[in-house]
């Protein structure tokens, strides 16, 4: 295979990857709602809350973007925003108590979806899937620093 057609297999693995709706058609949350959920969640269990900017930082979008999608979570009363009592500038990103329930929901469907994955696959398939991807991963980041540093 030419290095051309890699580079195009691999745009279509990325579109693919892409397209997979793991949390299926009937999920209450995008990919990115649950990943901000799980965020505020893990900062929940270290008795800790988190801010927008962190959130942004953490899933890699603008603060627009995190303060558009908490409008949006607070309109479904999925989060709500705590006023710091120390600072008036701050504003917490908190779960409400329905947040937990749809998380949840979203959970059971993703790890069923995949306990189909790994039944049709195997446990094997899987392993070598997910430790390729590693090595590949790995070897592309080091490939990016040659060039990077090839160009500097």
């Amino acid at each position: 295979m030419e290095i051309n057609e890699y580079l195009l297999k691999l745009f279509q693995i990325i579109k693919d990857m892409d397209d997979l709706n793991l949390f299926a058609d009937a999920a209450k949350l995008s990919k990115t709602e649950f990943r901000m959920l799980r965020e505020i969640i893990m900062e929940g269990e270290q008795g800790r809350y988190v801010i927008s900017s962190e959130l942004a930082r953490r899933l890699e979008i603008t603060r627009s973007a995190v303060s558009q999608i908490v409008t949006k979570l607070e309109g479904q009363n999925i989060v709500r925003r705590v006023a710091s009592p120390t600072d008036r500038k701050i504003a917490y990103i908190c779960l409400s108590e329905h947040a937990l329930a749809v998380f949840e929901e979203q959970c059971r469907q993703a790890n069923a979806i995949m306990e189909h994955v790994v039944k049709e696959l195997g446990e094997e398939k899987m392993h070598a899937l997910l430790t390729a991807y590693d090595e590949f991963v790995g070897a592309f980041r080091r490939a990016k620093d040659a060039h990077r540093g090839a160009h500097a």
